[in-house]
């Protein structure tokens, strides 16, 4: 992926993709597009072989992955995007590449990426330039899925627990020395407020780049801890009792040069200027419809509504809040001219999460939206003193209908990915709802 230091040369070498290989000795691609559930999905193409692919696109069948297509539909093709793609830092004779799904000569219009990219484009048309980066918590575990992987990670208080973290020291280690090579700017690892969870924080990037790292990151991290024998999930909220895997996501909108940030301003609450405090605005008035993308499965819920864990506190809102340095709400804001939203989690699809921040955003912007009341108390201890604060679905089913009902949201993301989004999330929560517990029989078989 280009970075800052990359020469006119280098860029000219990673566009035409078969210079690139031979350049970099790679002698396979994974074209790789994410799907409306954020499956990953990729063909292995031979290095001979991606002349073609780079112009014509590789063959799948959408209807085999998550997207609302048949089995009747012509085949979608894979067209990959050279400026995201990725020599793979621990099998450089393979690299990866992000891809824009096309069917009959046009658009996937369902597909996430092409809807980021969309996204992308409307805010570029007001004049914005959107930055951002997230923060991808998760944990190592047993392969099985069972347990945490340490079993010496027992900490009651575990997070930044330095001995816990060096225990798994090899795998944090070549991860991070994988996106410093990469260029990604990584500055900080840790570990995380549950035991065996960790959390690895890069510099934030233009939003497309972001997503496209974020899918990455996310199938490297699983790849690096498969070759040490362990397993790792960003799945919400995978043990009771524990802390659930947030993906906190950093925003700030530029202006169209993406060298003067448009949200900051030094005169006002926060130094958030007024473009800054009405996309502030959309993300409030949208945050119930969000949900049903920033908190995609039956699980999210865990970790939303969670009682108080064993550490102390689930770090995860329940509220629609917003606050400065605090956090205890659905919004921070940490510092002048951006904000954090830590509504998503673990399961939110790298690219959807980006594009639905930045639909609800301008139609903040667009329709000056106000963020309604700064709150700085401890939403944990205090937080049954607000009033009039709406709260977070308790659900999956809760949140699709807020998404189905919020017509602004689902026109701005497009009306075909919102169909097909909601159709097959019904029919998740569906399988769920018809699936029989042990929960069940424990209290319901001696009625």
């Amino acid at each position: 992926m280009g970075t800052v230091f990359e020469s006119a040369l280098d860029r000219r070498v990673r566009d035409d993709l078969v210079e690139f290989a031979k350049q970099k000795n790679v002698k396979y691609f994974m074209i790789s597009y994410t799907d409306l559930f954020g499956g990953q999905r990729a063909k292995l193409v031979p290095a001979q072989a991606i002349g073609d692919m780079q112009k014509d696109g590789a063959g799948f069948a959408g209807f085999a992955t998550w997207l609302d297509l048949t089995p009747a539909h012509p085949d979608m093709l894979a067209v990959p995007d050279p400026a995201s793609v990725i020599q793979l830092p621990w099998k450089p004779e393979v690299a990866w590449i992000a891809s824009d799904c096309v069917m009959d000569g046009k658009l996937v219009a369902q597909a996430p990426r092409n809807t980021l990219k969309r996204l992308v484009a409307d805010a570029a048309s007001e004049g914005y330039h959107v930055k951002t980066g997230v923060e991808a918590e998760f944990f190592l575990i047993t392969p099985d899925g069972r347990r945490i992987s340490d079993e010496a990670d027992t900490a009651a208080k575990p997070c930044y627990d330095q001995q816990a973290v060096m225990r798994r020291y090899d795998v944090i280690a070549e991860i991070c020395d994988h996106m410093l090579a990469l260029g990604w700017g990584p500055y900080q690892n840790d570990h995380e407020d549950a035991n065996g969870q960790f959390e690895m924080n890069w510099a934030f990037d233009d939003v497309l780049a972001t997503a496209d790292k974020h899918s990455f990151f996310k199938f490297m991290v699983r790849s690096i801890a498969e070759k040490h024998g362990l397993r790792a999930t960003f799945m919400p909220k995978p043990f009771a009792g524990l802390t659930g895997n947030g993906c906190h996501m950093h925003i700030s909108v530029w202006d169209k040069t993406g060298k003067t940030n448009a949200f900051a301003d030094s005169g006002m609450e926060l130094g958030i200027s007024e473009q800054g405090r009405h996309f502030l605005g959309g993300i409030m008035k949208h945050a119930s419809a969000l949900a049903a993308i920033t908190n995609p499965t039956v699980n999210s819920y865990k970790r939303i509504n969670a009682p108080r864990t064993v550490s102390g506190a689930t770090w995860a809102p329940n509220s629609v809040t917003w606050t400065g340095n605090n956090r205890t709400h659905m919004v921070r804001v940490p510092g002048p001219g951006r904000f954090e939203l830590r509504l998503p989690d673990g399961a939110a699809n790298p690219y959807l999460m980006q594009a639905v921040i930045i639909a609800a955003g301008l139609n903040g912007i667009r329709n000056k939206a106000e963020p309604g009341r700064r709150y700085d108390i401890d939403m944990y201890q205090d937080g049954h003193k607000v009033r009039g604060a709406p709260k977070l679905p308790l659900n999956l089913l809760d949140a699709l209908r807020e998404y189905d009902k919020d017509k602004a949201l689902k026109e701005a993301m497009g009306k075909e990915v919102s169909a097909a989004y909601l159709k097959l999330k019904r029919e998740e929560w569906n399988s769920y709802a018809s699936h029989f517990t042990q929960w069940e029989l424990d209290h319901t078989l001696d009625v």
